[in-house]
């Protein structure tokens, strides 16, 4: 009999080449990974949790629901050797890992939205919050990763305000998908992800990540750091990470932040 890798890695507090620190329920993965990665954890740890009471989405006052025996909570330290000024760009690396992950397992075909959704059908499925921390002591930074997507969720179990916006794996192709093979694919490309960004091929991973925007060409708002509504053709994301939206004018906006929907959203 096969082992199964999701009771494996509760077993035994790895996955591959990954330490893991398993929780039934937790508040965020993503806090838990940032007070580990200031106490010692060593690079490429692993926090999953089963469910979160306190999953954070990207933007202020932003949760991710996330109930029990149902998705993936995860998040992963990473000391990369990247200037910080190029960590932005693990967001979309990760985006990208997510997509490849979730394409090699299941053959779905998911897009994304800029900075750090993950879409399927036109609703969001999953989401990633990346978050850094200079560690005491070490001279370093650590990133922290955190995934959120939702497997076999049931729509009966989203929220009424979320359910015309959000879907599953299970809800999207009709199929229960297994957890821990699907989190190894997740984290295989992640690895191949950073490995490639330390590399100095951000490139070729942007050049990806625009084959699966699914805003790309079309017209977008977003509000501006001075909360005014700036609406145009969104031009996808540069060798920086940043998102150009070029508005009727012609002038093209960057945008380092913000929540980005649909003009007729």
């Amino acid at each position: 009999m096969v082992d199964d890798p999701w009771q494996t890695m509760i077993r035994t507090g790895e996955l591959g080449r990954h330490p893991v620190h398993f929780f039934t329920s937790t508040s965020s993965t993503n806090d838990l990974a940032l007070v580990l990665s200031n106490t010692g954890a060593p690079d490429s740890t692993l926090v999953v949790a089963d469910s979160q009471s306190g999953g954070r989405g990207r933007l202020a006052g932003r949760i991710w629901h996330s109930p029990p025996g149902t998705g993936l909570y995860f998040s992963l330290i990473l000391r990369p050797r990247l200037a910080p000024p190029d960590f932005p760009k693990l967001t979309l690396a990760a985006g990208l890992a997510l997509c490849k992950g979730l394409e090699s397992h299941t053959h779905c075909r998911p897009g994304l939205k800029w900075p750090n959704d993950l879409f399927l059908q036109g609703r969001k499925c999953g989401g990633i919050l990346t978050e850094t921390q200079a560690v005491a002591g070490a001279g370093s930074t650590a990133v922290v990763i955190g995934i959120g997507l939702n497997v076999n969720t049931p729509m009966e179990a989203f929220p009424a305000e979320l359910r015309a916006k959000g879907t599953s794996l299970l809800e999207a192709t009709g199929r229960r998908c297994d957890r821990g093979p699907l989190l190894q694919a997740i984290l295989a490309e992640l690895d191949l992800m950073v490995a490639r960004l330390e590399q100095g091929d951000f490139p070729s991973i942007l050049a990806e990540w625009r084959q699966r925007d699914i805003h790309a060409g079309q017209h977008v708002s977003w509000v501006n750091t001075h909360g005014k509504i700036i609406s145009g053709i969104s031009l996808g994301p540069d060798e920086e990470g940043l998102l150009h939206i070029r508005d009727a004018l012609g002038q093209i906006h960057a945008v380092i932040s913000g929540d980005i929907s649909l003009a007729q959203e």
